[in-house]
Protein backbone atom coordinates (compact mmCIF):
# COMPACT_ATOMS: atom_id res chain seq x y z
CA UNK A 1 0.00 0.00 0.00
CA UNK A 2 0.82 3.36 -0.96
CA UNK A 3 0.13 7.13 0.63
CA UNK A 4 1.53 10.46 0.93
CA UNK A 5 1.36 10.77 4.50
CA UNK A 6 1.51 8.30 6.69
CA UNK A 7 -0.36 8.96 10.58
CA UNK A 8 0.52 7.22 13.37
CA UNK A 9 -2.06 7.40 15.90
CA UNK A 10 -5.63 7.71 15.45
CA UNK A 11 -6.40 10.23 18.64
CA UNK A 12 -7.54 13.87 17.94
CA UNK A 13 -3.89 15.07 16.86
CA UNK A 14 -3.60 12.22 14.11
CA UNK A 15 -7.16 12.31 12.98
CA UNK A 16 -7.43 16.40 12.54
CA UNK A 17 -4.39 16.22 10.56
CA UNK A 18 -5.46 13.79 8.37
CA UNK A 19 -8.92 16.10 8.37
CA UNK A 20 -6.84 19.05 7.43
CA UNK A 21 -4.89 17.25 4.57
CA UNK A 22 -8.10 15.62 2.95
CA UNK A 23 -9.57 19.09 3.09
CA UNK A 24 -6.43 20.16 1.10
CA UNK A 25 -6.59 16.96 -1.42
CA UNK A 26 -3.65 14.94 -0.22
CA UNK A 27 -3.81 11.34 0.78
CA UNK A 28 -3.52 9.95 4.27
CA UNK A 29 -3.30 6.87 6.33
CA UNK A 30 -3.65 6.34 9.79
CA UNK A 31 -2.52 3.35 11.78
CA UNK A 32 -3.30 3.20 15.17
CA UNK A 33 -2.48 0.11 17.95
CA UNK A 34 -5.66 0.09 19.86
CA UNK A 35 -8.91 -0.39 18.80
CA UNK A 36 -11.27 2.52 17.71
CA UNK A 37 -13.41 2.18 20.54
CA UNK A 38 -10.35 2.37 22.75
CA UNK A 39 -9.31 5.57 21.88
CA UNK A 40 -12.77 6.82 21.99
CA UNK A 41 -13.08 6.10 25.60
CA UNK A 42 -10.13 7.28 26.79
CA UNK A 43 -10.92 10.93 29.37
CA UNK A 44 -8.46 13.53 28.35
CA UNK A 45 -9.06 17.48 28.22
CA UNK A 46 -12.14 19.69 27.56
CA UNK A 47 -11.06 23.18 26.83
CA UNK A 48 -10.24 24.15 23.53
CA UNK A 49 -8.61 27.27 22.44
CA UNK A 50 -9.39 29.82 19.52
CA UNK A 51 -6.92 28.32 17.41
CA UNK A 52 -8.11 24.54 17.91
CA UNK A 53 -11.90 25.90 17.18
CA UNK A 54 -10.74 27.29 13.80
CA UNK A 55 -8.50 23.92 12.77
CA UNK A 56 -11.58 21.92 13.62
CA UNK A 57 -14.11 24.75 11.52
CA UNK A 58 -11.52 24.42 8.60
CA UNK A 59 -11.50 20.77 8.62
CA UNK A 60 -15.46 20.52 8.65
CA UNK A 61 -15.64 18.81 12.00
CA UNK A 62 -17.14 21.52 14.11
CA UNK A 63 -20.91 21.01 13.66
CA UNK A 64 -21.62 19.52 16.97
CA UNK A 65 -18.85 22.15 18.61
CA UNK A 66 -20.50 24.72 17.16
CA UNK A 67 -23.99 23.94 18.51
CA UNK A 68 -22.76 21.78 21.67
CA UNK A 69 -19.51 23.58 23.02
CA UNK A 70 -19.92 25.93 26.00
CA UNK A 71 -18.20 29.29 25.23
CA UNK A 72 -16.36 30.28 28.22
CA UNK A 73 -15.60 33.82 28.59
CA UNK A 74 -13.62 33.68 31.84
CA UNK A 75 -12.75 31.89 34.73
CA UNK A 76 -12.42 31.96 38.28
CA UNK A 77 -9.15 31.84 41.13
CA UNK A 78 -9.54 30.95 44.23
CA UNK A 79 -6.42 31.60 46.67
CA UNK A 80 -7.87 31.11 50.01
CA UNK A 81 -10.40 33.43 51.18
CA UNK A 82 -9.74 35.14 47.95
CA UNK A 83 -11.71 34.96 44.84
CA UNK A 84 -10.46 37.05 40.86
CA UNK A 85 -12.47 36.47 37.89
CA UNK A 86 -10.24 36.10 34.90
CA UNK A 87 -12.07 38.31 32.48
CA UNK A 88 -11.00 36.64 28.89
CA UNK A 89 -13.52 38.30 26.53
CA UNK A 90 -12.42 41.71 27.99
CA UNK A 91 -8.86 41.35 28.33
CA UNK A 92 -7.77 39.93 25.33
CA UNK A 93 -11.30 39.52 23.05
CA UNK A 94 -11.28 36.38 22.82
CA UNK A 95 -12.83 33.14 24.81
CA UNK A 96 -12.35 29.62 25.15
CA UNK A 97 -14.80 26.76 24.38
CA UNK A 98 -15.53 23.75 26.87
CA UNK A 99 -16.40 20.53 24.91
CA UNK A 100 -14.67 17.36 25.81
CA UNK A 101 -11.55 15.36 23.96
CA UNK A 102 -13.48 12.32 23.71
CA UNK A 103 -16.08 14.62 21.73
CA UNK A 104 -13.56 15.72 19.28
CA UNK A 105 -12.45 12.22 18.81
CA UNK A 106 -15.78 11.03 17.83
CA UNK A 107 -16.40 13.87 15.41
CA UNK A 108 -12.74 13.63 13.94
CA UNK A 109 -13.67 9.60 13.61
CA UNK A 110 -16.99 10.31 11.82
CA UNK A 111 -15.45 12.84 9.76
CA UNK A 112 -12.97 10.07 8.62
CA UNK A 113 -15.16 7.26 7.97
CA UNK A 114 -17.72 9.58 5.72
CA UNK A 115 -14.43 10.78 3.86
CA UNK A 116 -13.55 7.48 3.02
CA UNK A 117 -9.93 7.69 3.98
CA UNK A 118 -8.68 4.36 5.85
CA UNK A 119 -7.46 4.04 9.16
CA UNK A 120 -5.85 0.68 10.16
CA UNK A 121 -6.60 0.09 14.19
CA UNK A 122 -5.13 -2.59 15.77
CA UNK A 123 -1.96 -2.30 13.47
CA UNK A 124 0.61 -4.19 15.50
CA UNK A 125 4.07 -3.37 16.02
CA UNK A 126 4.09 -0.62 14.04
CA UNK A 127 7.58 0.76 12.93
CA UNK A 128 9.10 4.00 10.91
CA UNK A 129 11.98 3.00 8.45
CA UNK A 130 14.10 5.03 5.98
CA UNK A 131 13.13 8.49 7.03
CA UNK A 132 16.26 9.59 7.03
CA UNK A 133 16.20 9.03 2.85
CA UNK A 134 13.39 10.23 0.14
CA UNK A 135 10.97 7.07 0.59
CA UNK A 136 10.41 6.09 4.24
CA UNK A 137 8.14 3.25 4.69
CA UNK A 138 6.07 1.33 8.13
CA UNK A 139 6.04 -2.16 8.04
CA UNK A 140 3.33 -3.19 10.69
CA UNK A 141 1.39 -6.16 11.06
CA UNK A 142 -2.71 -6.48 11.15
CA UNK A 143 -5.05 -9.39 10.31
CA UNK A 144 -2.34 -11.59 11.07
CA UNK A 145 -0.35 -10.82 8.15
CA UNK A 146 2.60 -8.91 7.83
CA UNK A 147 1.99 -5.24 6.12
CA UNK A 148 4.24 -2.26 4.77
CA UNK A 149 2.83 1.28 3.85
CA UNK A 150 4.80 3.42 1.46
CA UNK A 151 4.76 7.13 1.67
CA UNK A 152 6.35 10.59 1.31
CA UNK A 153 5.96 11.79 4.80
CA UNK A 154 5.78 9.81 8.20
CA UNK A 155 4.38 12.08 11.13
CA UNK A 156 4.08 10.63 14.57
CA UNK A 157 1.25 11.55 16.51
CA UNK A 158 1.59 8.10 18.59
CA UNK A 159 1.82 9.69 21.98
CA UNK A 160 4.44 10.09 24.82
CA UNK A 161 4.96 6.05 24.81
CA UNK A 162 5.27 5.91 20.96
CA UNK A 163 6.94 4.51 18.17
CA UNK A 164 7.99 7.15 16.33
CA UNK A 165 9.93 9.13 19.01
CA UNK A 166 11.72 6.21 19.99
CA UNK A 167 12.58 5.24 16.30
CA UNK A 168 15.10 8.93 16.00
CA UNK A 169 18.93 7.45 16.19
CA UNK A 170 20.01 8.08 19.37
CA UNK A 171 22.04 11.26 19.28
CA UNK A 172 19.73 13.15 17.05
CA UNK A 173 16.82 14.17 19.46
CA UNK A 174 17.78 16.44 22.65
CA UNK A 175 14.98 15.98 26.09
CA UNK A 176 14.18 18.09 28.47
CA UNK A 177 11.97 16.82 31.32
CA UNK A 178 10.65 17.83 34.36
CA UNK A 179 8.63 15.35 36.83
CA UNK A 180 6.32 17.38 39.50
CA UNK A 181 6.08 15.59 43.23
CA UNK A 182 2.40 15.04 42.75
CA UNK A 183 -0.63 13.93 40.58
CA UNK A 184 -4.21 14.74 39.62
CA UNK A 185 -6.98 12.55 40.80
CA UNK A 186 -9.91 13.35 38.82
CA UNK A 187 -13.71 12.16 38.21
CA UNK A 188 -16.32 12.74 35.72
CA UNK A 189 -19.98 12.05 36.79
CA UNK A 190 -23.49 13.17 35.62
CA UNK A 191 -24.01 15.85 37.91
CA UNK A 192 -24.96 19.58 36.92
CA UNK A 193 -21.27 21.33 38.06
CA UNK A 194 -20.89 23.56 40.87
CA UNK A 195 -20.18 27.08 38.72
CA UNK A 196 -20.72 28.29 35.16
CA UNK A 197 -16.93 28.85 34.45
CA UNK A 198 -13.98 26.70 35.97
CA UNK A 199 -12.65 27.22 39.29
CA UNK A 200 -8.96 26.59 39.84
CA UNK A 201 -8.57 26.79 43.83
CA UNK A 202 -5.09 27.35 46.30
CA UNK A 203 -5.95 25.50 49.03
CA UNK A 204 -3.99 24.18 52.31
CA UNK A 205 -4.70 20.78 51.61
CA UNK A 206 -4.03 21.18 47.76
CA UNK A 207 -5.03 22.02 44.37
CA UNK A 208 -8.64 21.53 42.98
CA UNK A 209 -10.11 22.26 39.24
CA UNK A 210 -14.05 22.55 39.45
CA UNK A 211 -14.61 21.58 35.11
CA UNK A 212 -17.34 19.99 33.68
CA UNK A 213 -17.72 18.53 29.96
CA UNK A 214 -21.51 19.93 29.79
CA UNK A 215 -24.85 21.55 31.96
CA UNK A 216 -25.40 18.01 33.26
CA UNK A 217 -21.63 16.75 33.26
CA UNK A 218 -19.03 17.47 35.64
CA UNK A 219 -15.00 16.94 35.67
CA UNK A 220 -13.33 17.59 38.62
CA UNK A 221 -9.63 17.12 39.76
CA UNK A 222 -7.85 17.00 43.16
CA UNK A 223 -3.89 17.36 43.67
CA UNK A 224 -3.10 13.85 45.52
CA UNK A 225 0.14 12.15 46.28
CA UNK A 226 1.84 10.30 43.45
CA UNK A 227 1.80 6.99 46.29
CA UNK A 228 -1.94 7.28 46.18
CA UNK A 229 -4.22 4.33 44.00
CA UNK A 230 -7.45 5.25 42.77
CA UNK A 231 -8.41 2.18 45.04
CA UNK A 232 -8.19 4.03 48.19
CA UNK A 233 -10.31 6.95 46.58
CA UNK A 234 -13.82 6.08 47.17
CA UNK A 235 -16.68 8.46 45.85
CA UNK A 236 -17.77 9.38 48.96
CA UNK A 237 -14.04 10.29 50.06
CA UNK A 238 -13.66 12.10 46.80
CA UNK A 239 -16.85 13.88 47.10
CA UNK A 240 -15.94 14.96 50.71
CA UNK A 241 -12.68 16.40 49.86
CA UNK A 242 -13.89 17.98 47.19
CA UNK A 243 -15.95 19.58 49.38
CA UNK A 244 -13.59 20.71 51.86
CA UNK A 245 -11.30 22.59 48.78
CA UNK A 246 -13.71 23.94 47.13
CA UNK A 247 -15.25 28.00 47.55
CA UNK A 248 -17.57 28.15 50.54
CA UNK A 249 -20.39 29.25 47.99
CA UNK A 250 -19.50 26.26 45.38
CA UNK A 251 -19.38 23.47 48.11
CA UNK A 252 -23.02 24.32 48.77
CA UNK A 253 -23.70 23.95 45.38
CA UNK A 254 -22.42 20.83 44.97
CA UNK A 255 -24.10 17.65 43.91
CA UNK A 256 -22.52 14.49 44.04
CA UNK A 257 -23.39 11.22 42.35
CA UNK A 258 -21.39 7.81 40.70
CA UNK A 259 -18.80 8.55 39.04
CA UNK A 260 -18.27 7.41 35.48
CA UNK A 261 -14.44 7.94 35.64
CA UNK A 262 -11.85 8.08 38.18
CA UNK A 263 -7.75 8.02 37.57
CA UNK A 264 -4.86 9.12 38.92
CA UNK A 265 -2.67 11.48 36.25
CA UNK A 266 0.96 12.24 37.21
CA UNK A 267 2.30 15.63 35.85
CA UNK A 268 5.38 16.57 34.06
CA UNK A 269 6.74 18.81 31.52
CA UNK A 270 8.59 17.22 28.43
CA UNK A 271 10.17 18.96 25.26
CA UNK A 272 11.84 16.64 23.00
CA UNK A 273 13.86 18.73 19.90
CA UNK A 274 13.81 18.76 17.38
CA UNK A 275 10.60 17.65 15.72
CA UNK A 276 11.57 16.92 12.57
CA UNK A 277 14.30 13.55 11.64
CA UNK A 278 13.94 14.05 7.41
CA UNK A 279 11.13 12.81 6.38
CA UNK A 280 9.50 11.99 9.61
CA UNK A 281 7.61 14.55 11.89
CA UNK A 282 6.68 14.35 15.47
CA UNK A 283 3.43 16.68 16.84
CA UNK A 284 1.51 16.30 20.11
CA UNK A 285 2.63 14.44 23.01
CA UNK A 286 4.98 12.04 20.94
CA UNK A 287 6.97 15.40 20.88
CA UNK A 288 6.12 17.40 24.20
CA UNK A 289 4.21 16.99 27.23
CA UNK A 290 2.51 19.85 29.63
CA UNK A 291 0.56 19.45 32.94
CA UNK A 292 -2.95 19.68 32.67
CA UNK A 293 -3.04 23.10 34.20
CA UNK A 294 -4.10 25.79 32.18
CA UNK A 295 -5.30 22.75 29.16
CA UNK A 296 -2.38 22.94 26.95
CA UNK A 297 -1.95 19.33 26.03
CA UNK A 298 -4.84 19.03 23.28
CA UNK A 299 -4.62 22.35 21.81
CA UNK A 300 -0.68 22.05 21.59
CA UNK A 301 -1.22 18.83 19.94
CA UNK A 302 -3.90 20.90 17.29
CA UNK A 303 -1.74 23.90 16.68
CA UNK A 304 1.46 21.32 15.94
CA UNK A 305 -0.86 19.46 13.07
CA UNK A 306 -2.52 22.92 11.84
CA UNK A 307 1.56 23.73 11.02
CA UNK A 308 2.13 20.66 9.66
CA UNK A 309 -1.25 20.77 7.08
CA UNK A 310 -0.05 24.26 6.25
CA UNK A 311 3.54 22.84 5.44
CA UNK A 312 2.60 19.39 3.61
CA UNK A 313 0.53 21.62 1.19
CA UNK A 314 2.85 24.10 0.50
CA UNK A 315 5.34 20.71 0.06
CA UNK A 316 2.89 19.75 -2.86
CA UNK A 317 2.43 23.01 -4.39
CA UNK A 318 6.49 23.31 -4.75
CA UNK A 319 7.72 24.79 -1.56
CA UNK A 320 10.10 23.11 0.82
CA UNK A 321 9.88 26.53 3.58
CA UNK A 322 6.84 24.78 5.42
CA UNK A 323 8.31 21.54 6.12
CA UNK A 324 11.76 23.06 6.71
CA UNK A 325 10.47 25.79 9.32
CA UNK A 326 8.16 23.47 11.34
CA UNK A 327 10.19 22.10 13.86
CA UNK A 328 11.48 25.69 14.73
CA UNK A 329 7.84 27.65 14.43
CA UNK A 330 6.38 24.52 16.29
CA UNK A 331 8.85 24.66 19.23
CA UNK A 332 8.74 28.62 19.33
CA UNK A 333 5.17 27.85 20.47
CA UNK A 334 5.43 25.00 23.21
CA UNK A 335 7.82 26.48 24.95
CA UNK A 336 5.47 29.71 25.21
CA UNK A 337 3.03 27.26 26.32
CA UNK A 338 5.55 24.91 28.73
CA UNK A 339 6.45 28.23 30.62
CA UNK A 340 2.40 29.01 31.04
CA UNK A 341 1.75 25.62 32.47
CA UNK A 342 4.86 25.38 34.83
CA UNK A 343 3.92 29.05 35.86
CA UNK A 344 0.33 27.95 36.32
CA UNK A 345 1.22 24.84 38.20
CA UNK A 346 3.73 26.25 40.57
CA UNK A 347 1.56 28.96 41.63
CA UNK A 348 -1.84 26.95 42.32
CA UNK A 349 -0.37 23.81 43.46
CA UNK A 350 1.22 22.63 47.25
CA UNK A 351 4.58 21.77 46.40
CA UNK A 352 5.92 19.53 49.78
CA UNK A 353 9.53 21.19 49.82
CA UNK A 354 8.33 24.75 49.52
CA UNK A 355 7.72 25.57 53.01
CA UNK A 356 6.71 29.46 54.44
CA UNK A 357 8.87 31.34 51.82
CA UNK A 358 7.66 28.98 48.73
CA UNK A 359 3.97 29.87 50.08
CA UNK A 360 4.79 33.40 50.83
CA UNK A 361 5.94 33.71 47.12
CA UNK A 362 2.51 32.04 46.04
CA UNK A 363 0.38 34.39 47.76
CA UNK A 364 2.41 37.35 46.42
CA UNK A 365 1.59 36.34 42.82
CA UNK A 366 -1.48 36.11 43.83
CA UNK A 367 -1.75 39.83 45.13
CA UNK A 368 0.06 40.88 42.39
CA UNK A 369 -2.28 39.55 39.90
CA UNK A 370 -5.49 40.81 41.79
CA UNK A 371 -4.05 44.36 41.91
CA UNK A 372 -2.35 44.41 37.75
CA UNK A 373 -4.52 44.53 35.10
CA UNK A 374 -1.79 44.13 32.47
CA UNK A 375 -0.40 40.78 34.85
CA UNK A 376 -4.05 39.43 34.52
CA UNK A 377 -3.90 40.23 31.00
CA UNK A 378 -1.04 38.69 30.00
CA UNK A 379 -2.74 35.24 32.04
CA UNK A 380 -5.47 35.57 30.05
CA UNK A 381 -3.42 35.93 26.58
CA UNK A 382 -1.53 32.97 27.11
CA UNK A 383 -4.87 31.22 28.49
CA UNK A 384 -6.83 31.91 25.11
CA UNK A 385 -3.85 30.55 23.15
CA UNK A 386 -1.18 32.50 21.84
CA UNK A 387 -1.42 33.03 17.73
CA UNK A 388 -0.37 29.76 15.65
CA UNK A 389 2.55 32.26 14.54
Amino acid sequence: MRTQVAIVGAGPAGLLLGALLHRAGIDNVVLEQRSADYVLGRIRAGVLEQVAVDLLREAGVAARLDTQGLPHAGFEMAFGERRLRIDLRALTGKQVVVYGQTEVTRDLMEHRRQSGRPTVYEAENVHPHGFDGEQPHLSYRHGGAEQHLQADFVIGCDGFHGVCRTAVPAGALTTFEKIYPFGWLGLLADTPPVNEELIYGHTERGFTLASMRSHERSRYYLQCSLDDRVEQWSDDAFWAELRRRLPADAAARLVTGPSIEKSIAPLRSFVAEPMRFGRLFLAGDAAHIVPPTGAKGLNLAASDVGLLAQALAEFYGGSLAGIDHYSQRALARVWKAERFSWWFTSLMHQFPDNGGFGLRMQQAEFDYLCGSVAAQTALAENYVGLPLG
